[in-house]
């Protein structure tokens, strides 16, 4: 049980941290480096993502400590691509974790968003969160606010168990996964690398429309196909899939084809471009 002692520390650093978060976009507006802020904002016992327009709307991004670093995840980066799309000029600020920054990068290496139109403001997830995500690398380049959890074993269980298994068994698992699907599109919808479009997915020579589950493999195994250079491993996919297929495993294994036999990561900041993108 924690001691009130405690509990009075914690207090004080959420307000440390709030305050410094208000004030660094605060400081952004003042001097127009931003014309409006992607944050959160309660709506209904939920947070959503909303967008700040001036320095007064600041005081609806109420958010506590805990909810700081474990803010409900959202396909930010697709978010941002909308916005700049309709934003007529200017740059946005926006909060990001190391998934949603991994996602900006990978998508302007695609050419669907302009980072030189983006502030991005940095939040390191904590702990808790890092172990139920798995995530790399739980935390941004341009970390504003948390403090980066580097000190934990990154593993893939599922994975390293399906590469003990044969060809046979590895089919029957992902035969039994597969089938639970009911075609509801979560994965492609909630996915911010999923930009395309004419979608392959809604192709009827490939993927026969109102049958469900989708034909044995093809339609996951088209997906996990466009995933390739594209996936940065958010998870937001196997989260928001209700039939619970493990599709995090599988484009984990996309990832790893592709760092082996290319030698091309997902989601960093540099001047390589993945090669199924090279015309």
């Amino acid at each position: 049980m924690r001691t009130l002692a405690v509990l009075d520390h914690e207090d004080n650093q959420v307000r440390e941290d709030l305050n410094f978060l208000r004030d660094y976009v605060m400081q952004l507006f003042e001097k127009e480096m931003i014309k409006a802020f992607v944050g959160y904002r309660r709506e209904g016992g939920h947070l959503i993502p909303a967008i700040f327009r001036t320095i007064g709307e600041l005081d609806f991004m109420e958010l506590d400590h805990d909810e700081v670093c474990n803010v409900e995840r959202y396909p930010i980066g697709d978010i941002c691509r909308r916005l700049l799309d309709s934003w007529p000029e200017g740059k946005l600020g926006v909060m990001v974790r190391g998934c949603d920054e991994r996602a900006l990068f990978e998508m302007s290496k695609w050419n669907q968003v302009d980072l030189d139109r983006l502030v991005l403001v940095g939040i390191a997830c904590s702990g808790e969160w890092i172990k139920k995500c798995g995530c790399k690398k739980p935390y941004p380049d341009n970390l504003i606010v948390g403090k980066p959890v580097v000190d934990f074993t990154y593993s893939n269980t599922l994975g390293a168990y399906l590469e003990s298994l044969s060809i046979e068994e590895r089919k029957v698992f992902w035969d039994e996964a597969f089938i639970r699907c009911i075609k509801c599109y979560g994965c492609r919808n909630i996915c911010p690398v999923c930009f395309c479009r004419d979608c392959s997915l809604e192709d009827p020579l490939l993927v026969k429309p109102g049958q469900t589950p989708a034909e044995f493999p093809i339609f996951h195994l088209v997906r996990a196909l466009h995933m390739a250079g594209r996936c940065i491993d958010c998870g937001l996919c196997e989260e928001t899939c209700p039939a619970h297929i493990p599709l995090r495993t599988l484009y984990r294994k996309i990832n790893a084809i592709m760092e082996e036999e290319l030698g091309y990561q997902t989601g960093v900041k540099d001047n390589e471009v993945c090669p199924l993108n090279k015309v």
